[in-house]
């Protein structure tokens, strides 16, 4: 995806897809985020850019994209419409966007949010869209939580351990945790 906004100028974005063709024969799409601004930017410009650049996806955002969605559509362009809410998703389904990217309150920082979290959210839109949907936002696993947790000094000695360049003493798995909490949160 190209973030449409962060090109200046139509022009620049119309650029940015020419040279995005010329490194790819692969489709590709654009973002482009509709926000409330005291000076908005040229949107039907940066949509002239995208249809003339013959972009087969786009992805919008912010406000309802109902009012591009004529110029969209007669390109034949399918758009992707990021919510965060089971209310938007539907609008979005309702004005004729083709799929919707939900996102739950792990996203943060989207308009209209509603402080629901993707699993609560993501069975809600999957008993009331009929449009395919994307569950976006941020997906953390366990490792990923758990590591920031370990002492430096046991971070580095799991990543030396870990190393592809050192030998394996063995393959058979230890009876001992592999890590343990420093010894000053273990009391006295």
């Amino acid at each position: 995806m190209i973030t449409g906004l962060t090109q200046k100028t139509p022009e620049a974005l119309a650029n940015e897809i020419r040279r995005c063709r010329e490194m790819t024969d692969k489709p590709f799409g654009v973002n482009i985020t509709f926000l409330p601004t005291v000076t908005a930017p040229d949107y039907p410009g940066y949509i002239r850019a995208i249809v003339e650049g013959g972009v087969k996806i786009v992805e919008t955002a912010g406000r309802s994209p109902e009012q591009v969605m004529p110029y969209l559509k007669a390109a034949g362009i399918k758009v992707i419409h990021k919510c965060t809410s089971v209310r938007h998703s539907l609008k979005a389904q309702s004005i004729g966007c083709d799929a919707v990217s939900v996102d739950g309150f792990e996203c943060g920082g989207h308009p209209g949010e509603d402080d629901v979290p993707n699993f609560i959210l993501l069975p809600r839109a999957a008993e009331e869209l009929k449009i395919p949907f994307v569950a976006s936002a941020a997906w953390p696993t366990a490792a990923r939580w758990w590591r920031p947790c370990r002492s430096a000094r046991t971070a580095s000695t799991w990543a030396r351990a870990s190393s592809p360049r050192r030998k394996r003493r063995s393959t058979r798995r230890s009876s001992r945790p592999s890590w343990r909490p420093p010894s000053s949160t273990l009391g006295s």
